[in-house]
């Protein structure tokens, strides 16, 4: 999940008062607090509207903002959701409606740590009330602001994640299919070939007698889920591979792909959703690309204390795991970049632990590095690119 912390307070103006908005949203109903100083007595008062009835929603907003317009004030409306199931729309929506609304990342939400704490909805709109006051004032570290990504940008990210889910299909699928075979005793049986369902027929059991029926029909039904799932994998890759030939301007998440390509060790696979979910945000600083991917350090200290707990895991889990990926990948496919000598130095011929850990350190410096690459040109020092016909030389 994308956060930022910056957020700016408008200027303060006499004439300017705030309506503030906070929604706990549910697939059945929608809490709606509606807040302002100069409304009602300095309370709060609550709502419910139907699940995803956003027309309901802003007629209170549109009834609260009249009340307050009339007396010759200026009403800048604020609202905001904890990011979930409800996704983007919403807060597209309210935006277009000329309102301000935040997605907060709840898990930065500060909660009572008692063991036992109350948790209903009055509550929690409550805590979402003060978060979005203390926001407005200009605390910066009240809450995490999710950044919401363009339409576009979102619909991208569909696309590598399409991808993935099917691969899992397909593991799913062929692991179900040599499973239920292993348990008579057949260890030969490959399901993605094409004459599988033929040599069903052929196969003995462990014990010397042919599929039972039942079970040779249930392979039959796994074997032509597992092909409807090859072929719908086939289409999503020729359409990722129509969309990399096709013009790109400079700049674009196409053309950062087929940059990242480039180097060794990276193709459309990884490529694709690395841009998809990484690169295709603009960053400020190399914090910024650490945080978002969660494999920044969490120290703990306290008096005489002092250790560290490992990664934050953070941000977008997607992004994270596929650089965890991406940095085995470096490692074989870039042994002599300074980031692996980096990692080789530290860690030594050895497996185990300390090559799992020292990897979250290295899949962090790999996406500032690559991060720097794509928005500056700037290799990674000792990187390699693909040698091809008219391009081959080395960083």
């Amino acid at each position: 999940m994308s956060t930022s912390l910056l957020i700016e307070a408008p200027a303060a103006d006499a004439n300017l008062v705030r309506l503030y908005v906070p929604l706990e949203l549910s697939k059945s109903k929608w809490l709606v607090g509606i807040h302002s100083p100069d409304l009602g007595g300095g309370k709060h008062s609550r709502h419910v509207v139907a699940g995803g009835d956003w027309v309901a929603l802003a007629g209170l907003i549109e009834a609260a903002k009249q009340r307050l317009a009339g007396r010759g004030r200026q009403v800048r409306v604020v609202c905001c959701y904890e990011a979930g199931y409800e996704g983007f729309w919403l807060a597209r929506r309210l935006e277009q409606l000329g309102y301000v609304c935040l997605v907060l990342d709840a898990a930065s939400i500060e909660v009572n740590r008692r063991r036992r704490r109350a948790k209903t909805d009055r509550l929690d709109i409550e805590r979402l009330l003060r978060v979005l006051m203390a926001l407005e004032r200009g605390e910066k570290k009240a809450c995490s602001v999710v950044r919401v990504p363009s339409v576009e940008a979102e619909d991208a990210k569909d696309h590598s994640r399409e991808r993935q889910t099917l691969v899992n299909e397909r593991t799913r699928h062929s692991n179900r299919i040599k499973g239920l075979l292993l348990k008579c005793g057949i260890r030969e049986g490959e399901p993605r070939r094409k004459d599988f369902l033929a040599r069903l027929d052929e196969m003995v059991t462990g014990d010397g007698r042919p599929l039972p029926a039942r079970l040779k029909a249930r392979l039959g039904r796994e074997h032509a889920m597992l092909m409807l799932v090859i072929a719908q994998l086939a289409e999503v890759e020729a359409e990722r591979d129509s969309a990399l030939a096709a013009p790109a301007a400079h700049g674009s998440s196409t053309a950062k792909v087929r940059n990242l390509i480039r180097l060794r060790g990276f193709g459309p696979g990884n490529s694709v959703p690395l841009v998809d979910e990484v690169f295709y945000r603009d960053f400020s600083n190399r914090r910024q690309v650490g945080g978002y991917t969660g494999l920044t350090p969490t120290p703990f200290q306290s008096g005489t204390i002092d250790r560290d707990q490992g990664i934050d895991k953070t941000g977008n889990p997607r992004a994270r795991t596929m650089l965890i990926e991406t940095a085995w990948l470096w490692l074989r496919h870039q042994p002599d970049s300074e980031l692996s000598r980096w990692f080789f130095e530290r860690t030594g011929p050895g497996r185990g632990r300390v090559r799992r850990i020292a990897i979250a350190a290295l899949a962090r410096k790999l996406a500032v590095a690559l991060w720097r690459y794509l928005e500056t040109g700037l290799v990674p020092r000792g990187a390699v690119f693909k040698k091809t016909a008219g391009d081959a030389h080395a960083a």
